[in-house]
């Protein structure tokens, strides 16, 4: 396609003229990127600063005229990967932010639910030597790094839960997963996945059918990456509930001082619960399943739109369930004797959440709470405010 039609669809995002395009109906691609495409020559609907109007009005309003197409460029704005791509590549950024934030929020709960770091000592952790396992557990201890809580647990117990005990191993496969589906979105992102591809000189051009659309790359790593993500949702699940229950952990039950007059955190952990069964769901893959089309000449299709579609619920409601453990390990800093110093990493955490949320004596209303809490996380605050001691502590290293 010429340069032109590319930089119309720039102008598109520059002036905020949105094409309206249904999320549903696609098993690749065809379907997300004709209603696209339909708003560039003025058919189908857009939105224009919000306003939904059909596309002919949108781009008046806009101060663009429809495009005419020239050879090839309709099909090319039909074909290929993009809209999974898309999909995908925004998808993989938040988990991956996520999952880092994910190592923050598990180094808050361990020094909280009296965690034992001899599970992470250095010879042990290198007889099984999986980068990203090594790379999480040095990102926990820096976290606790002078943490006199975490040093009075030593010797009160054996061992830990495995919700505790093996966050290097789950979080590390779970980076590894996300990180293998960042590096094909690119390829992707940088590669063709036309059809037909015509390559040759002018006088001599050479026109290859082809099945480069085919979106199983992005499908089955946005699939894997649904399954991560839900794993690692999964542990954040299981150490908020030890905050809440008396018998697993040395506070009162839900975090609250009176419980039983006062619900505390325990329908945060419902809130858990439930996103948690989302994701489970949404975790099966769709990559696996197949229904034929277009009279069987795509007697096999890979299912990749609907898989880079669930992997951006997955993303937020992750984010939803880190919140929620997050503002567990907050409040139970209440209950927990304030001379003793918390590990450098978490101090700073804790220091930024006081502009967040208050501490809960008695039952508030939570909902706005737990909002500014996953929109922290989401926008990479919570990264943020760790950053420095994090950077810090590593060069000392």
């Amino acid at each position: 396609m010429r340069m032109e039609l590319l930089e119309r669809y720039r102008d598109f995002l520059n002036k905020d003229l949105i094409p309206y395009t249904p999320r549903e109906g696609s098993v690749g691609y065809l379907c997300a990127e004709g209603h696209i495409a339909a708003a560039l020559i003025g058919e189908g609907r857009a939105y224009y600063r919000g306003e939904l109007s059909d596309s002919k009005t949108a781009l008046h309003r806009a101060g663009m005229e429809p495009f005419v197409l020239s050879y090839k460029e309709g099909l090319a704005l039909l074909n290929g990967t993009s809209s999974p791509t898309a999909l995908a590549a925004v998808a993989v950024y938040d988990l991956l932010k996520a999952v880092e934030s994910a190592d923050l929020v598990a180094a808050m709960s361990f020094e909280m639910l009296g965690g034992l770091l001899r599970a992470y000592d250095e010879r042990v952790l290198n007889c099984r030597p999986q980068k990203e396992l090594l790379e999480t557990a040095d990102i926990i201890k820096r976290m606790l790094h002078g943490s006199q809580v975490t040093k009075k647990a030593e010797g009160t117990h054996v061992q830990d839960p495995l919700s505790l005990r093996c966050i290097p191993q789950l979080h590390g496969a779970v980076k590894k997963t996300l990180r293998d589906a960042w590096a094909a979105v690119e390829v992707e992102i940088n590669g063709c996945a036309d059809n037909p591809i015509v390559c040759g000189a002018a006088d001599d051009p050479q026109v290859f059918s082809n099945g480069n659309p085919d979106a199983s790359y992005v499908g089955i790593e946005m699939d894997s990456a649904c399954i991560a993500a839900t794993a690692a949702a999964k542990m954040s699940e299981r150490r908020n509930v030890r905050f809440l229950d008396e018998k697993l952990s040395p506070y009162p039950y839900f975090l609250i001082k009176k419980p039983g007059l006062n619900s505390g955190l325990m329908i945060p952990q419902y809130t858990q619960a439930g996103l948690l069964n989302d994701m489970k769901i949404l975790s099966t893959p769709a990559s696996v399943d197949s229904v034929t089309t277009s009279a069987n000449q795509e007697d096999y299709v890979s299912m990749g739109y609907n898989a880079c579609k669930k992997a951006l619920g997955i993303a937020e409601k992750f984010e939803y369930v880190l919140a929620i453990e997050l503002l567990s390990a907050y409040q139970a800093q209440q209950f927990v004797d304030p001379s003793l110093t918390r590990g450098e990493g978490t101090k700073a955490v804790l220091e930024a959440m006081k502009d967040l949320v208050p501490v809960m004596e008695e039952d508030i209303y939570l909902y706005p709470y737990l909002e500014k809490l996953r929109n922290w996380i989401h926008d990479g605050g919570l990264l943020e405010s760790a950053g420095c001691v994090l950077k810090s502590e590593k060069n000392r290293k």
